[in-house]
């Protein structure tokens, strides 16, 4: 069974969120603030995360960054912060998905299903190895490696970096990006894949600092080379 660990001190969201949850046969863990959460997610296995911002003892963005130290598990952030840069704040930090209170039930049973459809924690992957530059893109095992040493990855930037590697030399827009990796219509997505493919520019950055893997062609989108 499917095991999604719940986050939120918001007692009525949480539990209106979990009613959902269940009824589409999957099993939840509640916690009421990060440092709660962060005690259940050391001892159990889960499948995807949902995560609320604002909470006592220790934020949903600190959780996060602590869950990022050695997982890349779905994050999905529940939050009533509206603004542009609060999203992109939660996207750098390393949530996957953002959804914005109050929320359309079934949008966000639509979200969680696609993360969970996106992830290797949800199902084995056929897909083979490619290669980009230096790095070794393995599908099965959802890891980046660059000779022995692993580049942590969320679940969408891996999704990103392995749809430019495996179609090398093809420039994907960001709408294309968009709608492959999150499966939904991607107008008004270039904010969002922009911030991503910075996010993993960075991390390949960081581990070779003068190659660049990841090329933007001007006004049509992204491509890797070799």
């Amino acid at each position: 069974m499917t095991k999604i660990l719940l986050v939120d001190d918001d007692v009525q969201i949480a539990e209106l969120i979990d009613v959902y949850v269940k009824n589409d046969g999957y099993h939840t863990t509640m916690a009421t603030d990060g440092e709660m959460a962060l005690d259940l997610f050391n001892q159990e296995s889960f499948d995807l995360i949902i995560l609320d911002w604002m909470m006592p003892r220790m934020d949903g963005l600190e959780f996060c960054k602590r869950v990022r130290q050695t997982s890349q598990i779905p994050i999905l952030m529940v939050s009533a912060k509206v603004g542009d840069m609060d999203k992109i704040l939660g996207l750098t930090t390393g949530v996957d998905d953002y959804i914005i209170k109050p929320f359309n039930p079934l949008e966000l049973m639509a979200r969680i299903k696609a993360l969970l459809r996106r992830s290797n924690y949800n199902r084995p992957s056929k897909s083979s190895s490619v290669q980009a530059g230096p790095f070794l893109i393995d599908r099965a095992s959802h890891t980046v490696m660059m000779q022995e040493q692993t580049i942590r990855l969320t679940a969408r930037e891996f999704e990103i970096l392995y749809l430019l590697a495996k179609h090398k030399g093809r420039v994907y827009s960001s709408e294309e990006i968009f709608e492959a990796v999150w499966q939904e219509h991607g107008v008004g997505s270039n904010q969002t894949v922009m911030v991503h493919i910075s996010n993993i520019r960075e991390k390949l950055h960081a581990v070779v600092p003068h190659e660049v893997i990841i090329h933007t062609v001007w006004g049509v989108g992204y491509k890797i080379e070799t």
